[in-house]
């Protein structure tokens, strides 16, 4: 392989270049009349995480992720890809049982080594996650791209983002701040440990957490990615018709994210993300702009946000941590104001 290969030097952008803006989305979806079928679960109309459809009583989740590399690591960008691809499964409570790549490489550009490396860092997560990759599709392109369609199966109903209940308690279990270290590392301005913090947080299957959010049993669950918390957080208000207030100050963030900030290394996909939601958002006096941004950052592989009822907060903690993933209870499902949908203290 030639050495120095630095692989974000072709994206676009940090991390989720090529996921279309909240607004242009909804723009978008809201124009097209889907198919109505009896089997469909869910569909896009709901945002939820990933479809669900019947299938001979079988409810099975199919989703499809993939972006352009934040890591000049080949092999560490295929396995955060891939992570991130498998996530959404998981948020449903679900079990992916198999995947199919999808390539896009500018083998012009590039030796096929670096995408050797890349698929290696796919098939060593799947393999983490007990799955075969079956197959995929692979296209010549100036920017390297490369991601999951993920195929599960729920055991149960799958729990959807819409279903959180009056005074449940939010319960995150990974730290934010994935975007703008990404902005950094594109920039050269990451320091090393932030680096290797968020290459950890972002290879880091959401398996363990989603299997206990299972056991245990919880009202709904979303992962935080593209929008960044606050506006996943939304969507779960949205769909499930009430409100939510967090604290600052029980979010944990990646070491350096905040001086990072602070210093205006934030991407453009977060700014546009905090346009989005604000209109939607109560701040209150001690949030300025730099933790709005902070709220609002693009995460990749981010963790779960579980609404889980307040008589089984204290098991989910316990299970989250005895199995050593991150249990941030932020704060609260509460009725609808007529305000806002989300208060931040």
């Amino acid at each position: 392989m030639k050495e120095n290969v630095k692989l974000t030097k072709f994206s676009s952008g940090a991390g989720w270049a090529c996921k279309l803006s909240p607004e242009d989305l909804s723009q978008v979806l809201g124009n097209l009349n889907n198919i109505n079928k009896g089997d469909s679960i869910i569909d896009f109309s709901s945002f939820d995480d990933a479809a669900a459809f019947n299938i001979s009583g079988n409810t099975m989740l199919q989703t499809v992720d993939f972006f352009t590399p934040i890591v000049d690591d080949p092999y560490t960008f295929g396995k955060i890809a891939a992570a991130n691809s498998l996530s959404d499964i998981y948020a449903m409570g679900g079990n992916p049982k198999f995947a199919l790549n999808i390539v896009g490489f500018p083998s012009d550009d590039l030796p096929l080594e670096v995408l050797s490396e890349i698929l290696r860092g796919g098939m060593d997560i799947a393999k983490q996650a007990g799955i075969p990759i079956l197959g995929g599709h692979s296209i010549k392109d100036k920017e390297p791209k490369y991601g999951m369609v993920v195929t599960g199966v729920s055991n149960g109903p799958p729990i959807k983002n819409s279903t959180a209940r009056v005074g449940d308690s939010l319960i995150l279990t990974k730290p934010l701040g994935l975007g703008i270290i990404s902005t950094a590392i594109k920039r050269e301005l990451a320091s090393q440990k932030m680096i290797d913090d968020s290459v950890e947080i972002m290879t880091t299957l959401n398996k363990t957490a989603a299997e206990i959010m299972v056991q245990v049993g919880v009202s709904a669950c979303t992962d935080v990615t593209g929008y960044g918390l606050l506006g996943h957080l939304l969507e779960m208000c949205k769909g499930s018709k009430l409100s939510a207030e967090i604290e600052f100050d029980k979010i944990k963030f990646i070491d350096g994210t905040i001086d990072a900030a602070s210093n205006g290394i934030v991407p453009g996909g977060t700014k546009r993300n905090l346009n989005f939601i604000r209109d939607n958002i109560n701040f209150s006096r001690t949030i300025d702009e730099t933790k709005q941004h902070l709220l609002a950052d693009a995460q990749t592989s981010g963790g779960l946000l579980i609404s889980v009822p307040e008589n089984k907060v204290q098991e989910l903690e316990s299970k989250l941590t005895a199995s050593e993933c991150y249990a941030m209870n932020i704060g609260k499902i509460d009725t609808v104001s007529n305000e806002k949908f989300i208060r931040v203290v």
